[in-house]
């Protein structure tokens, strides 16, 4: 009986490995076939650890995009859709003209009877057979049974779609995606020319070639038509293939924004000849050559996955947008010459944190063309820009960060671009500009009430508006303004300073003290007043509309209480020393929301990533937890820091906590995975963390290299025991920019719980 009870035992332990293996090879085919195929195009050294389909669903607002592109060129593309759960798409761009502004020329393969509604439909395909790699793409259209694929140059790229063979229909269709007028016109069944309208003025150019020659056709009077030619509005057509032509078609092309004559030559000179595979070898080159500069050993594979897709996305702008030595300038909406590259696309509220920080270090030459482009900007706008892009500065947000910017990179010995014209441009900004959030032009009297009393006057819970320029939805910000002047003040003295002026330097920084003016020492926050300097009564956690934007923005006022990184030893003195500034620190982590978080999030939906009422999702946090290296338990830096990156940044679909606005939020993850960051822009010093690394090396464009070595280091050793800095013991969590690229090595002991007397002196 035993026996036979053995044999059954047995039986069923050999039916159940079967039954596991099967099941492993019905759930785990399809992941593994689109994992072979992710390995195919993985690229070599750093690339195989880059993912551009991490963060593709956003927590509350915009997701990130798989751009392709060349590291900060002209030509992005992803797949037109709503985010990365959406199994549909609604047609491929030629070229993304600016971050979340907008695209330009929408291409589609077809493989029906073209009719009007062939636009319209859109095509569903298969996540896992999708590849997503910073110069490459493919993906496959499961019902149309059609692969589409895409390399990008510089200003050119290459789609090439093959088609079933099995079916006899093959065509391309064309369209438009932004109002103002547009073209198309194919000539020799084999070329095609357009033209779009893009932000309502700026002429966008298109030239193209196709593999075969084909029929095209027009779409006039809502009718189909035979014709190659075509102008209007939103204009449409198709170029269709004789069914003998190969299953293969490449549609190659070319973009301007100066002229048609200049698209052609940028085919010539960039595309032309060239092989789909070429290109896309130069693609993977440069990506190579653009993040192999940071060297890392030790952590885990997922960390790996999240620092190298953060680092190429701190790569994908600003973007260079000249041709052949010139280069339109939607600033003065004229066409220049040009010596340098001139680069727009550039969020400065998001970027000036931590991502122009970065490049400083690891590319400080097209730092420098960047920030020569911004003085361009100046002498072409006449106001130094904050949101550059295209069409000319974007008024976004509030502040006039570039300021900080400016004299951050001066700072730190980057001095090619003409400093006193930019110096000319921050100061018209600081005493002539409106200060108004989502506006640009000259000031009101909001502003000159701001430079008499020292404060951005609010209204009164209920009270109407009475300045006609403050947007509606946007208000006035009363609080996250005058703290963000606050700053940006600072940083013109601090630069007056640098440059010899001495008056300046003695006005602003009166003027950088007046974050104190809204400090109520009562609610130990910083506080709307009204225009009789009286306090306005509210719930910092949840008053101000949406967003809190009549007060604060995008945040509550636990986020805003810490926005003066320009003189933290002041906002330590505001609350009463080192000891309840940490009691503050440890709040604000802990602090409940005093709601359900779908009504929390129903007013403030940019504050995800949420740790008490700590915004891991929202840029003004960045520098929060790295705070704690001013009390007397800087180890507390290092329990954050770690947490904030195993918490919100997997290397999956969700893995960016926040908005990431072209890398202002990646460029967080670069700097705290390798264990430090720039915690004041504008002082040229650097803070220590906790490295999820155990060595990273950078190389630095004067041939030297800089080390930091955490020994011992892993997910349970994560608290600093000593450091040396180039042999010498170190027992501060600083070190200067000079150090830095100096080169030397930076090296900490590990291990599993905090030495609290560590980084004291």
């Amino acid at each position: 009986m035993l026996k036979n009870i053995s044999k059954l035992v047995l039986l069923s332990l050999n039916q159940y490995i079967l039954f596991i293996f099967m099941l492993y090879c019905c759930l785990g085919a399809g992941h593994t076939q689109a994992q072979d195929i992710q390995t195919d195009n993985s690229g070599k050294g750093n690339l195989k650890y880059v993912d551009p389909r991490i963060g593709n669903v956003g927590q509350l607002l915009q997701p990130t995009r798989p751009t392709v592109q060349m590291p900060n060129q002209m030509i992005r593309v992803y797949p037109e859709r709503i985010d990365y759960i959406d199994d549909q798409i609604s047609s491929f761009p030629l070229t993304i003209v600016s971050h979340r502004l907008g695209e330009v020329f929408a291409l589609k393969p077809w493989n029906k009877a073209v009719s009007l509604n062939a636009w319209k439909q859109k095509q569903t395909y298969d996540h896992d057979l999708e590849i997503a790699r910073p110069w490459y793409y493919s993906t496959y259209l499961i019902d149309d049974e059609i692969t589409v694929e895409f390399t990008a140059g510089k200003k050119t790229g290459i789609y090439r779609f093959t088609f079933p063979e099995k079916k006899p229909d093959k065509s391309l269709l064309f369209g438009l995606y932004n109002a103002g007028g547009g073209s198309w016109k194919f000539i020799d069944g084999n070329r095609v020319e357009g033209t779009e309208t893009y932000h309502g003025d700026i002429k966008v150019y298109m030239y193209g070639e196709f593999s075969s020659k084909g029929q095209p056709g027009t779409i006039k009077n809502n009718q189909l038509t035979n014709t190659g030619e075509v102008q209007g509005d939103k204009v449409q057509s198709w170029i269709s293939f004789d069914k003998n032509s190969p299953v293969a078609i490449e549609f190659r092309y070319a973009i301007s924004y100066i002229s048609k004559e200049q698209a052609h030559t940028n085919f010539e000179q960039e595309i032309k000849g060239k092989s789909f595979s070429a290109m896309q070898t130069d693609g993977e080159m440069a990506w190579e050559k653009a993040l192999n500069n940071i060297q890392v050993e030790g952590g885990s594979d997922a960390q790996r996955r999240s620092f190298y897709t953060a680092y190429y996305r701190c790569n994908e702008r600003m973007v260079d947008i000249t041709e052949n030595g010139r280069y339109y300038s939607g600033f003065d909406k004229k066409i220049h010459e040009a010596t340098r590259p001139f680069y727009v696309d550039d969020w400065t509220w998001d970027t000036y944190l931590a991502l122009h920080p970065l490049r400083a270090i690891v590319n400080p030459a097209m730092e420098q063309d960047m920030l020569n482009s911004y003085v361009t900007m100046y002498e072409q706008g006449g106001w130094m820009p904050t949101f550059p892009v295209l069409f000319g500065d974007h008024a976004c947000m509030n502040g006039f960060h570039s300021t900080i910017m400016l004299l951050d990179d001066y700072r730190k010995g980057l001095r090619n671009f003409d400093v006193n014209k930019a110096y000319e441009g921050m100061l018209k900004n600081a005493t002539e500009a409106t200060m108004l959030p989502w506006r640009n032009g000259p000031k009101t009297s909001l502003e000159n009430f701001y430079h008499a009393r020292g404060y951005y006057p609010a209204l009164k819970k209920g009270e109407t508006e009475t300045i006609s320029l403050v947007d509606p939805i946007e208000r006035r910000q009363s609080v996250a303004v005058t703290l963000g002047a606050s700053y940006d003040d600072w940083a013109l003295s601090e630069m007056a300073g640098e440059l010899g002026k001495v008056n300046d330097k003695k006005d602003f920084s009166i003027r950088a003290a007046n974050y104190k003016n809204l400090w109520d020492n009562n609610v130990k926050m910083f506080m709307p007043k009204d225009n009789n300097g009286s306090w306005i009564n509210i719930d910092p956690k949840y008053d101000g509309g949406m967003g809190g934007r009549d007060y604060y923005d995008e945040n509550n006022g636990w986020t805003y209480l810490w926005q003066v990184q320009q003189d933290i030893p002041g906002l330590i003195n505001l609350m009463g020393g080192k000891s309840m500034f940490e009691n503050k620190l440890d709040q604000l982590f802990r602090e409940p929301l005093g709601r359900s978080k779908h009504e929390f999030w129903a007013k403030f939906p940019d504050a995800t990533g949420l740790v008490g009422e700590y915004s891991m999702g929202n840029e003004p946090s960045f520098h929060i937890p790295y705070l704690y290296n001013f009390t007397d338990s800087p180890w507390k830096t290092q329990k954050r820091i770690r947490f904030l990156l195993d918490v919100w940044y997997k290397d999956n679909i969700f893995g960016i906590p926040g908005d990431e606005d072209g890398g202002g939020m990646s460029a967080f993850v670069v700097f705290s995975s390798m264990g430090f960051y720039p915690i004041t822009p504008g002082l040229p010093v650097y803070t220590i963390g906790s490295p999820v690394f155990s060595k990273v090396t950078i190389d630095l464009d004067n041939g030297k290299k800089f080390t930091m070595r955490a020994n011992n280091c892993s997910v349970i050793n994560k608290y600093i025991q000593s450091a040396k800095l180039n042999g010498q013991p170190l027992n501060k969590p600083w070190f200067t920019h000079s150090q830095l690229v100096n080169g030397g090595t930076l090296e900490l002991e590990m291990g599993p719980k905090p030495n609290k007397s560590w980084g004291l002196e």
